[in-house]
């Protein structure tokens, strides 16, 4: 599903890199072809907290929120964006992530309401069409596509 089809909107998308870890060349590259993919990103920059992270996408009204995790607190963080989107009632906030994190980590990632994982090796082109077809079928079930 192609939202230029659906809709006139853009995708709205916030890419954080919570906690300590100060590797984000990997959250740039795809926070750079996110927008060249034609949708708007935010981009919160290192040492983020899940709160700020959260407090952000609602403030900012995004339709996504990506996290880029290379310290193997993938799963704490994880855990607390999900949880705080519940808090907030902000649930319709699609999550998604990428970095280092284990095969076998995935599912409980997928339970936990993670839309998708991206790991090394993935191409930045899957995001942008996981990200076009995942907001497009989220609009169009709320009404607003």
């Amino acid at each position: 599903m192609d939202t230029e089809q659906t809709t006139d909107r853009r995708i709205r998308v916030l890419i954080a890199k919570p906690g300590m870890d100060g590797h984000d060349r990997g959250a740039k590259v795809v926070a750079r072809a996110l927008r060249d993919a034609g949708m708007e990103v935010v981009y919160t920059g290192l040492r983020q907290t899940a709160e700020m992270i959260v407090n952000a996408a609602v403030q900012e009204d995004v339709d996504a929120i990506g996290l880029s995790v290379l310290s193997g607190a993938h799963m704490h963080y994880f855990r607390e964006v999900m949880a705080l989107l519940r808090e907030r009632d902000a649930t319709d906030i699609i999550v998604f992530g990428g970095g280092i994190i284990p095969d076998q980590d995935l599912p409980t990632l997928k339970e936990l309401g993670v839309g998708r994982v991206f790991t090394p090796g993935a191409s930045t082109e899957d995001a942008a069409t996981y990200l076009k077809t995942a907001v497009a079928e989220r609009w169009q079930a709320q009404g607003e596509a």
